[in-house]
Formats: structure tokens, sequence, C-alpha cells
């Protein structure tokens, strides 16, 4: 990342509190984002990651919201606004995953996984673009997931989640130009939270069918999505970009 790529720009990150979000709002910051670190209920978290900006004589708030209210979001939006002006780049990195099989995802589960992972994508986009257009300038990144691009037989509702993050990313990418771009990161397995509770075989037997055999850290991902967010990738919209270390591979 060149060194001020970001000056003069406000970024939201949704889940910006942990994991690949967290690296998403220090990376932005480094290059002279003014960042704002959404969080639902670590806020020590979320207040860590802003301390550790401000520490660089950088400007960082943190602001809760639940991605998958409607009144919230519109509510976060505003305020960040206030705070640090109009939002020039949106991360949407929020989500939640449950491993089920068929029989035992049920109704509950699935609505939980939609209301998160696809509602926590839409919502926040729909609050931002507007403003996006009016003043003619915006980038926008979804994190998607690989299961959004193969079987994943344990992780029905995710899978089918993350899918929707890719058609809605793809459908927007022509609705929101010339002015928006907005393109999806698709990673695998990467060193967050989210694998903590993974078995240890069946992480070991995902590593060994990868062809960089190992996890991924949240620090490459947010290299991917700096870049997406850059000038560097001018030419680049609707596209889903895979982080996998090559499990997983597009045409």
């Amino acid at each position: 990342m060149s060194e001020g790529e970001f000056l003069g720009k406000t970024a939201l990150v949704t889940g910006g509190s942990r994991g690949i979000g967290r690296a998403v709002c220090l990376g932005l910051a480094a290059g002279g984002a003014k960042v704002a670190v959404n969080y639902t209920k670590n806020k020590s978290a979320a207040d860590y990651t802003v301390e550790e900006i401000q520490n660089q004589g950088l400007k960082a708030i943190s602001v809760k919201a639940d991605v998958s209210n409607p009144d919230a979001v519109k509510k976060m939006a505003s305020y960040v606004e206030d705070e640090l002006g109009p939002v020039d780049l949106l991360v949407t990195s929020a989500g939640i995953v449950r491993r089920e099989n068929h029989e035992s995802l049920n109704f509950e589960i699935w609505k939980e996984i939609m209301e998160v992972n696809l509602d926590g994508t839409f919502l926040p986009v729909m609050a931002v673009k507007d403003g996006m257009l009016d003043r003619g300038f915006g980038r926008i990144v979804c994190i998607a997931s690989i299961a959004g691009l193969r079987p994943r037989p344990n992780n029905i509702a995710y899978s089918a989640s993350k899918a929707g993050v890719i058609g809605f990313v793809r459908s927007c990418s022509e609705a929101l130009a010339p002015n928006i771009r907005i393109n999806c990161l698709a990673p695998g397995l990467i060193e967050t939270e989210m694998i903590s509770t993974l078995d240890p075989d069946k992480r070991a037997a995902m590593i060994e069918a990868t062809p960089i055999p190992r996890t991924g850290t949240p620090e490459e991902m947010a290299n991917v999505i700096h870049f997406l967010l850059s000038e560097k990738a001018s030419f680049v919209t609707g596209q889903t970009y895979v982080a996998d270390g090559g499990r997983v591979t597009l045409p």
C-alpha cells in the first residue's frame, strides 16, 4: 500500500473489531483514512483497535450497530458522517458461521445466518450508496467466502448466504457504475476466531488439500481488500477475488 493512499477518505468497516475486519481497519488508517470500527457486542475489542490507531496520531472511532437491523445501520451511517465525514470506503466484514448438516439445520439457524451475513451486507451498502452516487465516488468490498463457491454439506445456510453476497455484488457493480466500484473477497481458511472451534482433524485435512499448505492471515486478506479499494484497482468492479491458497480456483 502506498503511503497516504487513502488520505482524506472516510472508511466504515463492519465487524471491524476482530479478525479480517480489524486488519483492514489498521491498514486503512495507516494509508491515511479516517476509520469507523463497527462492532455489535465486543466493545473492548473495538476500542482497542481504535486506541491502536489513535496512538499513531490517526483518527478513528468505534460505533456499535447490529448490521442486520435497518434502523441501527442507518443511525450508524449518520453517526459516522457526523463524526468523520461521508463514507467513501465501505468494507462489510461482519459475519457468523454455524456448522450444521441438513438434519440439524432449522429455520431459526437459517434466518440468523441470513440476517447477519446477507442482510448485514445489503443494509450497509444501501445506507451509504446514495451519498457515494451524489458525490461521484465510492469504493466497496464485501467479504464472502469460498463456501459460496463450492458445495458445503455441513454449512448449508452459511454457504447460501455467502453465495448471496457474491450475487449481490455482481448486480450492484452494474447498478452503481461507473462511480462506485464494488467487489468481493472470498477467503479460505484464515486464522480468525471463526475457525477456532474447527475440529483439528478437519483443519489438518483442509490445510493438506491446499496447494499453499497453511492457513492465511487476516493481514493477507486485508492486503487484497486494500488493493480493491485503491486506485490500483481502478478498472476492477463486480469481481470475486479468491484468497485461499489455491483450494478453490475460478475460471
